[in-house]
């Protein structure tokens, strides 16, 4: 879930660098990154949001995200739910996984499984987010609960402890892997699926006071370097015992939200072919994380975007934000943050999924009680290309004028789809392709709350400006 963050951390994130490395997947031609395609080469939009944290997902709710046109959700399971006892699975739980798999299958999404944990685990509440209470070692160390500060929870001993012992102890190790491998023998044979965020928002032990932001950078830095990095070799090693296909996302510690460059290494993929390893950093601003209306001079989205990019251009990996958004889109500040966000992903990402999927008044939720998008989330339900033929160029779209502007270099006879939101176009749109050649558009307009498509073929090589405009 979100973070909050130490304040000041981010005058110290000037003396991070990140090493570069070398890796191979083909770049993003419009913004130098790695993008995601499919088996047809053409490159995927990729976008949706986070779903089950709170088991309460129903494949009604699935169908739903694919009727506002989004390809993408991120299904955040845990531990504790799924392996109450040491080698005993809930098969009740597994069965609904697979129902909501079978929905994103049947309705065209794709789907990143992400193994979730807040504050480690149930002995510190939040339910069954984490790892079980037979997997959680604390020597008996204390925990005091803050009730205006769940993040808080993070620096208690206890927590720092049974992080700790995650990391070292030998059969909690293999307890752990074997639950990955587990779960990808449930899940693997579903065309939806995308891949594996190996852990959610990964926190470990503090060697000194954890309100300092100086100590809490180093052991930061110290964790992705040295017990993260081995416990992703272990996880990878785990999931591809079984899965040789599926993506496989790291997380670097929310200090990447403080413009702290993450200290990650490369990490190797041991299947045969290309390497699937991809990295997925969440993109939260503190301030608005605790509560306040958003600043647009505090500099996060220029501080965020400088910490996010050198590290997945060093190792050649695609960037999917896992989670992101502010707790209500509404207040002015925030109405233009998920702007500028959406705005600076385009330039960054190759996917996103925001957090978090239903209806309410504020509480991430991105619809109103009516079932329609916040005024505030509007450039979350714009319309995107969702596979693109050829080599993109530039994507835009105006919410006050609902129009859409798409350039791009055609790469062969396929054709590039363009969803149509019906919460953007429900009276209609208007197509409309500069370019050189014969060029053909394929009008399938939104109709009973389910969105459209414009389907645009040119000759490869032509260079397109596509415009989408309401009626």
């Amino acid at each position: 879930m979100r973070a909050r963050f130490l304040a000041g951390a981010v005058a110290l994130a000037a003396a991070f660098s990140v090493t570069p490395a070398s890796a191979a997947p083909t770049s993003h031609p419009a913004a130098g990154t790695v993008a995601f395609t499919d088996s047809h080469g053409r490159v995927l939009g990729l976008r949706g949001f986070n779903v089950d944290k709170y088991d309460e997902t129903t494949p009604a709710g699935i169908r739903a995200i694919a009727a506002h046109g989004f390809d993408l959700i991120r299904l955040d399971i845990t531990w504790a739910r799924l392996e109450p006892q040491r080698g005993h699975y809930d098969e009740a739980e597994f069965r609904k996984l697979r129902q909501l798999m079978d929905a994103a299958d049947r309705y065209g999404l794709r789907v990143v499984v992400d193994f979730h944990q807040d504050v480690y685990g149930p002995k510190y509440g939040g339910g069954q987010d984490g790892a079980p209470v037979w997997a959680t070692r604390d020597d008996g160390l204390p925990f005091v609960a803050d009730p205006n500060d769940w993040f808080a929870g993070y620096f208690q001993p206890a927590v720092q402890r049974a992080f700790q012992h995650l990391y070292d102890d030998a059969d909690l190790r293999r307890d752990q892997a074997d639950f990955y491998a587990h779960v990808a023998r449930e899940f693997r044979g579903h065309r939806s699926l995308l891949g594996y965020d190996l852990f959610n928002e990964p926190s470990g032990p503090i060697a000194g006071d954890p309100t300092d932001p100086s100590v809490q950078i180093a052991a930061s830095a110290a964790l992705e370097r040295g017990r993260l990095a081995a416990m992703y070799r272990r996880l990878i090693g785990a999931v591809r015992s079984v899965d040789s296909s599926s993506w496989l996302f790291v997380e670097p510690t929310v200090l990447v939200g403080e413009g702290v460059p993450t200290r990650l290494p490369g990490f190797a993929d041991p299947r045969h072919g290309t390497a699937r390893i991809g990295y997925a950093p969440h993109f939260y601003d503190t301030d608005v994380e605790n509560g306040q209306d958003w600043n647009p001079s505090d500099g996060f989205i220029q501080n965020y975007t400088a910490a996010i990019t050198a590290y997945p251009k060093a190792h050649k990996m695609p960037v999917l934000v896992g989670e992101w958004g502010p707790p209500n889109a509404d207040t002015p500040g925030n109405t233009e943050l998920v702007s500028q966000q959406v705005a600076a992903m385009r330039q960054f990402a190759a996917g996103w999924t925001m957090w978090y999927w239903g209806k309410g008044t504020g509480g991430y939720t991105p619809l109103g009680p009516d079932g329609r998008p916040h005024a505030g989330d509007a450039p979350v339900f714009s319309p995107y290309a969702r596979e693109l033929a050829g080599s993109p160029v530039s994507e835009a779209y105006d919410p006050a004028t609902r129009t859409y502007t798409l350039r791009y270099r055609a790469g062969g006879r396929l054709p590039t789809r363009i969803v149509l939101p019906p919460s953007v176009y429900a009276d209609g749109a208007s197509v409309g392709v500069t370019g050189a050649g014969r060029i053909g558009i394929t009008l399938r307009q939104p109709r009973d709350g389910w969105y459209g498509t414009a389907d645009v073929t040119a000759p490869a090589g032509a260079l397109l400006t596509v415009t989408v405009t309401a009626l």
